[in-house]
């Protein structure tokens, strides 16, 4: 449900503020979506970004939108999708310690 609703708050809310917080500490920002009109803009825990896993989202991310960023990383995949491998990334990390 959390997530949920954190994903209807991020996509397409144009009313929050520009000076945007910074995320907390361990956590990244990234923008999500194939399209960058469409991005959704989420955080994650930093530690999932030297994931095999998300490595590899990030290579093909890098041949989509290039190397550079604007303040948050941004990620070329279906935010369900993305959402669904953030999950799957947290109900797994607790088997990897």
């Amino acid at each position: 449900m959390k997530s949920a609703v954190k994903k209807l708050l991020c996509c397409g809310a144009k009313s929050f503020p520009h000076r945007a917080r910074l995320p907390e500490e361990g956590r990244v920002r990234v923008y999500v979506g194939n399209y960058r009109d469409t991005q959704c803009k989420l955080e994650m825990d930093a530690d999932f970004l030297t994931h095999p896993l998300f490595e590899e989202l990030l290579r093909f991310s890098e041949e989509e939108f290039g190397y550079s960023y604007d303040g948050a990383l941004r990620i070329a995949c279906e935010i369900n999708a993305f959402i669904d491998m953030i999950n799957f990334l947290k109900s797994t990390t607790h088997l990897l310690l």
